[in-house]
């Protein structure tokens, strides 16, 4: 039980991550 616990954070940290660098991404791309 633990272990999922932790492979679930590090999912949503992981989808976090690609979410904040396409943010980044296509801000770059509008200016």
């Amino acid at each position: 039980m633990l272990f999922m616990d932790f492979f679930l954070s590090v999912i949503c940290m992981i989808l976090l991550i690609i979410c904040v660098l396409i943010g980044v991404a296509f801000l770059t791309l509008l200016e």
